[in-house]
């Protein structure tokens, strides 16, 4: 039988492992995540947003998360050696804006999680299996829209009943050409303007510097009656002077989702602002053990629709009275 002083030891050295154990788990390191990111352009909002978002959910940059960024500024041949960069970091995680530094990311690495945004289609170009099980090492959020371009000539027919030629201004470096060169985002606009006999131009054009008014200038020389502007890298960094230059050249414009620029006709589509807000809680998903082949990319589906009546009246276009009640701003 113990003996009340016996006891009393037993009890003091549990006291004691306990105040010891207690001190060293609390001298632990609290883990610090290292996140990539990488990105078309150079630093703009996009990132600001993905380092407050993940603030607050807790992740405070110096403290227990470093990022280690890369940005292309438009040079997209740069990609693949950034990726590789954060590949021999050893990141945690890295976060991908776009459809080029989605594809140089996963082609370095088949481990690290990708996260990616801005990727038009991420199951056409190979970087998901579905949408729902991407079944590899990337996931995240897409604002790609299956009916943006019938859409978008469906406008686009309302206000000119006798449309006949359209122009699509793209990006020769986004991922997933086919033999002509043709992207998922190429194939369906020529597929959507083939079923309304709608005869196609598409403009293949590559940043940085992109000669913008030779393009335009073949846009009249093929008599184009409007000119549709891909949501891509190289649209995006020159989206006003693209506007600007076909206002000049009389030649009426739609963008993408929510753009509303002087200069720019018409947008319609999904969003690609409405991206960055949910792209943290996916990093944050992954970085606590989800794993991306298991985890569904978030599909943007609110579409936002802008007219510009003061450019409609300087390229003397007329925009029916329905389709401007259907907008959801009318700039004046």
């Amino acid at each position: 039988m113990l003996t009340i002083k016996r006891l009393a030891m037993l009890a003091l050295v549990a006291s004691a492992a306990a105040l010891i154990g207690g001190i060293c788990q609390a001298q632990e390191p609290a883990r610090v995540y290292r996140v990539g990111a990488l990105f078309n352009r150079m630093p703009g909002p996009d990132f600001e947003m993905l380092k407050k978002g993940l603030a607050s959910l807790g992740y405070l940059e110096g403290t227990n998360i470093v990022f280690e960024s890369r940005f292309a500024e438009g040079q997209l041949d740069r990609l693949p050696g950034f990726a590789a960069e954060l590949v021999a970091l050893n990141v945690d995680l890295i976060a991908t804006y776009g459809g080029p530094p989605t594809d140089a990311a996963r082609k370095a690495s088949t481990t690290i999680p990708i996260v990616a945004a801005l990727v038009a289609d991420p199951v056409a170009i190979g970087a998901a299996a579905t949408l729902a099980r991407p079944g590899g090492n990337v996931t995240g959020v897409t604002n790609h829209d299956p009916e943006r371009a019938t859409r978008q000539l469906a406008i686009l027919k309302e206000v000119f009943p006798k449309l006949a030629r359209v122009a699509f201004l793209s990006d020769a470096d986004i991922p997933g050409a086919d033999a002509n060169g043709f992207a998922p985002l190429d194939r369906d606009n020529n597929a959507a303007a083939a079923a309304m006999n709608i005869k196609a131009q598409t403009l293949k054009l590559r940043g940085p510097t992109p000669d913008l008014a030779a393009a335009l200038d073949s846009v009249v020389a093929e008599k184009a009656d409007v000119l549709v502007v891909m949501e891509v890298p190289v649209a995006i960094l020159n989206r006003g002077r693209i506007a600007e230059l076909a206002t000049a050249r009389h030649i009426p414009t739609m963008f993408w989702g929510g753009v509303s620029d002087p200069s720019v006709l018409m947008s319609f589509g999904t969003t690609i602002a409405d991206t960055y807000p949910r792209l943290p809680l996916v990093v944050d998903k992954v970085l606590k053990g989800a794993k991306p082949a298991d985890t569904p990319f978030e599909v943007i589906t609110r579409r936002e629709f802008v007219v510009n009546l003061e450019v409609a009246r300087a390229l003397g276009v007329t925009i029916p009275p329905g389709l401007l009640k259907r907008a959801d701003r009318v700039i004046e």
